[in-house]
């Protein structure tokens, strides 16, 4: 399997600044590579808390990450501030694949890009459950064909 491109900035819908910390640098100078998928939860998290769609407290309902990927394609360190694009490749019946793409601050290309797998379940069975309304709308504003 080859290397994806990196993409460009167009190729997301929704954006958050997110600034790098200290502690994410690892001995090497840069940020280390499990932080990238801390960044990915931020940006699809902030975007549904910012809809109105997460309630992680009570909400009958959650998002469990059952797969994840990213390919690395510039570096990036503190004190940089990223800025994290999302768009949604698949709106499935209980599942969404997120795509995220990591931009340094004004930068055209990502400098790390990839994906992660939401199944939504019930909070207490958790066993799938279908997307409500406002869900599907809400992520259907991100969907992108590919």
């Amino acid at each position: 399997m080859s290397k994806p491109d990196a993409h460009t900035r167009e190729a997301y819908r929704y954006f958050r600044p997110i600034q790098t910390r200290w502690m994410d640098n690892d001995v090497y100078g840069h940020i280390n590579n499990v932080n990238y998928y801390s960044y990915f939860d931020t940006v699809v998290n902030g975007f549904l808390l910012s809809e109105g769609l997460l309630d992680y407290e009570r909400g009958e309902t959650i998002g469990l990450v059952v797969e994840t990927q990213c390919n690395y394609f510039a570096p990036i360190a503190f004190p940089d501030v990223i800025d994290a694009g999302v768009r949604v490749t698949r709106l499935g019946g209980s599942s969404v694949r997120y795509e995220v793409g990591l931009f340094r601050e004004g930068e055209a290309l990502a400098a790390a890009q990839g994906h992660f797998v939401h199944v939504y379940v019930g909070r207490e069975s958790r066993r799938p459950v279908s997307l409500s309304g406002p869900m599907r709308t809400a992520l259907a504003q991100l969907l992108v064909d590919i």
